[in-house]
């Protein structure tokens, strides 16, 4: 996808490592290329080999007679049989069919693909592309693989995701429903393993405690597994993370915790720097402890922003960004966009956006709706409708224009929101780029900045409506192949069982023509007589 591409090959390409000597390239291309075509001539051989094995064994097993008595069997069934067995198709296609829709409109995916996915194709041999973790000074092979997996990312992480505890949690106790979806949560948990894990967790106990809790479903189970981490080791640093995430109630507690975690992170990260170079094991130990303190910061910075300090907040991102620069994968530079708004420093924000607002970089609705809201703020003051149609547009006026078109373009769920003709409610955790997830995570931060603005959302509805209102229309909804897939499977049986029904013989006639038992033409000519017969 053209959203992943930038950052995720920017990041890539940081810590990608030097290419070999041109003199080894020869010897690991041709190592390379037997494998995969050994790999690929796999199936083929298992299947060839199954066929020998079935036809030597033909004689022991009497294949031929066991094939005779089943034909027999087949030929011997009646009609009655048929409707029941069309009937009874038609019935179970149809509950996994409801089954299905109620899952998607849930869970936002097919459980049968769900399930395909994650446990039919390892068993099939497909491997799972596995999220790269961000900042790793060595990719070697699975450089070209992470970047491949990157450039195609749909669903990212929000990087303005709230807390669970002191700010998810205030609506559950209101309405008593949970705010975040199983989805959501899923890949939450998918993350946290990825960036707060390694292989040298079993090491200390203390880690090895909050493998579990990041995997635990149940909020007050993860929470008692944080603290049993903290009995083990007062200094464990993701056990103060989850704690400040999930049992803080307010964000003054969030932040409190949150301080704990980085005085325990950064003496763990300044250990494993020392030992990176040791072996491999001390490297990804290494990168899970960065990702750690790069989380906690950046956390630490949202903590500050909503507790009023703004400044204090833009200094944790920008020391963030200029410390770590391979992690710009991870989109910090959208919380800075948010706090310098705040702030009202225009300047600065077009300094970010001349940074990051390229075309070989990943857009976003926070770049794109931003750079139309700079060009915006110049002309909306005075814009009126009436006096652009009788002079025409000025310079000023048409690059506002042509970056509202743009930003549009990129996501058009957001004027929506921004203009308050859908209610906005609660972002989730995880986003689709260019969807609506995305716009009402953007909307949700962002409409307070275009209201300050005079006149902004004014010429962005003017704009909105008078090119996009009834012409933009994507992204499509497109439903999952296996909901299309059951209502055509339910469908055709049940008309099969209607025409059965109604016309037993002649449905006869075409059952055993599938199986190959063709009757003699007097036979199929006297079956249809007899129907049409009956039918007049």
């Amino acid at each position: 996808m053209a959203d992943g591409d930038g950052l995720g090959e920017a990041a890539t390409a940081a810590a990608s490592p030097p290419a070999p000597a041109p003199g080894l390239s020869p010897s690991l291309g041709w190592r390379e290329r037997l494998r995969a075509g050994l790999a690929g001539t796999g199936a083929s051989l298992w299947f060839v080999a199954g066929l020998g094995l079935l036809y030597a064994l033909r004689v022991p097993l009497r294949l031929c007679e066991n094939l005779a008595a089943v034909t027999v069997f087949l030929n011997s069934l009646t009609p009655k049989f048929y409707v029941a067995l069309t009937g009874t198709s038609s019935l179970i296609s149809g509950l996994i069919f409801i089954f299905e829709w109620w899952y998607f409109h849930k869970h936002g995916t097919s459980f049968i693909e769900q399930v395909s996915v994650s446990h039919l194709r390892p068993l099939m041999g497909g491997t799972e592309s596995s999220i790269s973790e961000p900042g790793s000074p060595s990719r070697n092979r699975e450089s070209e693989t992470s970047r491949q997996n990157l450039s195609e990312c749909k669903v990212w992480r929000n990087p303005l995701n709230l807390f669970r505890g002191a700010e998810y949690r205030r609506y559950t106790w209101v309405t008593g429903k949970e705010p975040l979806t199983y989805y959501d949560m899923n890949l939450s948990a998918q993350d946290h393993q990825t960036f707060f894990t390694c292989d040298t967790d079993f090491l200390r106990p203390s880690d090895i405690v909050m493998q579990k809790a990041w995997r635990e479903r149940n909020p007050p189970a993860r929470i008692k597994a944080a603290y049993q981490a903290l009995e083990l080791n007062n200094d464990c640093a993701t056990a103060y993370v989850l704690l400040a995430e999930e049992e803080a109630t307010t964000i003054v507690d969030a932040e409190r915790l949150f301080k704990q975690a980085l005085k325990a992170g950064e003496t763990i990260y300044r250990r494993s720097q020392q030992c990176q170079h040791q072996s491999p094991q001390h490297e990804a130990q290494l990168r899970r402890d960065t990702n750690v303190l790069v989380y906690i910061k950046r956390r630490l910075a949202m903590c500050a922003r909503k507790l009023g300090r703004i400044r204090e907040a833009v200094k944790i991102m920008r020391d963030l960004m200029k410390e770590f620069p391979p992690l710009t994968m991870l989109n910090i530079h959208e919380n800075l966009l948010e706090s310098l708004l705040e702030l009202q420093a225009y300047a600065d924000v077009q300094a970010v956006l001349a940074k990051y607002d390229d075309i070989s970089l990943p857009k976003s609705a926070a770049i794109c709706y931003t750079a139309a809201l700079l060009k915006t703020r110049t002309v909306s003051d005075k814009f009126s409708p009436e006096t652009a149609s009788r002079r025409g547009l000025s310079t000023a006026e048409i690059n506002a224009v042509e970056a509202i078109h743009r930003a549009v373009e990129f996501n058009p769920h957001v004027p929506k929101y921004l203009l308050e003709m859908k209610s906005l409610i609660l972002p989730p955790e995880h986003i689709l780029k260019r969807g609506d997830s995305e716009a009402i995570a953007y909307a949700f931060f962002h409409l307070q900045h275009w209201k300050r603005i005079e006149g902004a959302l004014n010429l962005l509805q003017c704009t909105w409506e008078g090119t996009f209102h009834h012409v933009s229309v994507y992204p499509k909804k497109e439903l999952p192949f296996f909901i299309n897939f059951t209502a055509g499977l339910c469908s055709s049986t049940a008309m099969i069982a209607l025409l059965t029904h109604q016309f037993p013989e002649i449905m006869g006639v075409f059952a055993n023509a599938g199986l190959g038992l063709w009757p003699s033409q007097p036979e199929v000519v006297s079956v249809f007589e007899e129907n049409t017969q009956g039918l007049k």
